[in-house]
């Protein structure tokens, strides 16, 4: 039997016709059935984000999203125009049960179409969001329903699948939490979650440049710049889980200070617990999801990315390294092209974090300092990707309040023993210069090399 390819193709854009019209049916069916109070329960602490609330109808959870373009600071001195969903980038953490019929509406707000994919998530082909491949565009102004089973539990994501690169490198993102209907292997006390991301803000812009590939300017943890990120607070004994996601365009080895941790989950989801793994760092990679566990200990502890330059505020790449040189003059004559410039100093980059501090270096307007951060003993020099875990012995449950600085126990606290530079007899190998501002070879008087 032959088929008109002309028939078979009409048919199936009346099918398609026949679908959205179906679905736009139901969605018009919902915004008209009686609004029933939103729950908001939540068992996980999406720090600087929230949890969105849904509302039960007919045993189905309804969620909704709305995309649309936001004002977003990163940290104070730095506001940018992104997108995102329902007013946040992140977007609000979505939390279900294993076993739950969802059912999410997503509303169109930007000027150019629009999908959502459901990052590692069992259901139908026709739910995966991928715009042109397995649904319709969501057009501007319009409105779409997914509507699936969960049949997994575990740490995923949501983000778009329609003008990718720019959508996501504009903020659009963020956290799907499924929790397992039959409990936890381990009891969990805390249950965090961060989404990794970089930016690329070019000093004195206010809107991210969804085109740069690597040399992004702004590392962050849930859409968040150090020293504006949020402690992860804790209670000495507690079990804590940090659930992490990458939606960056790079990897990032996640290094936790103070205790060793087990990764107890991935892409796929909880692992058997057989495969449990103990680390203090691990690669998240991108695409990637994991989920970390350990017992807290009392203490201020670090939290951050190990590539160094993501613990930093913006800062000018492919400049040639001047330590060692004076750079006084030089300096003072860019700053007459381009205000605020600051050389990296002549012994390091330590010194930054001072003069911005005290106003000598304002930088760029709506640009972060390279370096900040106050602490106890003084400056951290540190930014982007980077937060501190506080365990404190009389934390409440369910206080997620920062404590302060820790109060070390007497004799617990490195100190200084000598203010001499040749205090002691270290055992040294090596030619050592006593200053970096001065050659380690210097060619001696009256001496020529012959050839």
């Amino acid at each position: 039997m032959k088929v008109n390819r002309r028939k078979l193709l009409l048919g199936a854009g009346a099918g398609l016709g026949a679908a959205v019209m179906a679905s736009d049916r139901r969605a018009q069916a919902h915004d008209g059935a009686a609004h029933s109070p939103p729950t908001r329960t939540s068992k996980v602490h999406t720090p600087d984000g929230w949890t969105l609330p849904y509302r039960l109808r007919d045993g189905v959870k309804e969620f909704h999203l709305v995309a649309e373009a936001i004002e977003h600071e990163f940290a104070p001195g730095s506001v940018a125009k992104c997108w995102g969903y329902n007013g946040t980038t992140p977007g609000p953490t979505i939390e279900a049960v294993e076993g739950d019929r969802v059912r999410i509406l997503v509303t169109n707000r930007l000027g150019e179409p629009t999908s959502v994919h459901w990052h590692g998530l069992k259901l139908p082909s026709g739910m995966d969001g991928v715009g042109g491949l397995t649904q319709p565009h969501i057009p501007p102004g319009e409105t779409f329903v997914y509507e699936f089973t969960l049949r997994q539990h575990g740490t995923h994501m949501y983000h778009p699948h329609s003008d990718e690169m720019t959508q996501m490198a504009m903020g659009m993102m963020g956290l799907f939490i499924i929790h397992p209907r039959d409990g936890e292997p381990e009891p969990i006390d805390r249950d965090y979650a961060l989404l990794l991301h970089n930016w690329a803000l070019h000093p004195g812009t206010f809107r991210p440049d969804p085109s740069i590939m690597q040399d992004f300017d702004i590392w962050t943890l849930n859409s968040k710049a150090f020293p504006a990120t949020a402690p992860l607070v804790a209670r000495t004994g507690e079990r804590v889980r940090i659930r992490i996601g990458n939606l960056s365009m790079w990897n990032h080895p996640m290094h936790l200070h103070g205790v060793q941790f087990q990764v107890t989950g991935g892409d796929g989801g909880r692992w058997p617990k057989s495969q449990w793994r103990s680390e203090v760092t691990e690669i998240v990679g991108v695409g990637q999801m994991r989920d970390f566990e350990f017992v807290a200990v009392p203490g201020d502890w670090a939290f951050h990315c190990h590539m160094a330059h993501h613990t930093m505020g913006p800062m000018g790449h492919g400049i040639p390294n001047p330590i060692g040189a004076d750079q006084s003059e030089v300096e003072a004559r860019i700053r007459g092209f381009v205000p605020g410039f600051m050389a990296m100093g002549e012994h390091g980059m330590s010194e930054h974090q001072a003069h911005v501090d005290a106003g000598h270096m304002p930088g760029p307007k709506n640009t972060l300092a390279m370096m900040a951060g106050k602490g106890p003993f003084g400056n951290m020099e540190m930014g982007g990707m980077f937060t501190i875990i506080k365990v404190r012995d009389d934390i409440k449950p369910g206080d997620f309040e920062d404590p302060g600085w820790y109060r070390h126990p007497e004799g617990t606290v490195a100190y200084k023993v000598s203010s001499d530079p040749d205090f002691g007899q270290p055992i040294r190998r090596g030619k050592v210069s006593r200053s970096d501002s001065t050659p380690l070879l210097r060619p001696q008087r009256g001496h020529h090399n012959h050839h």
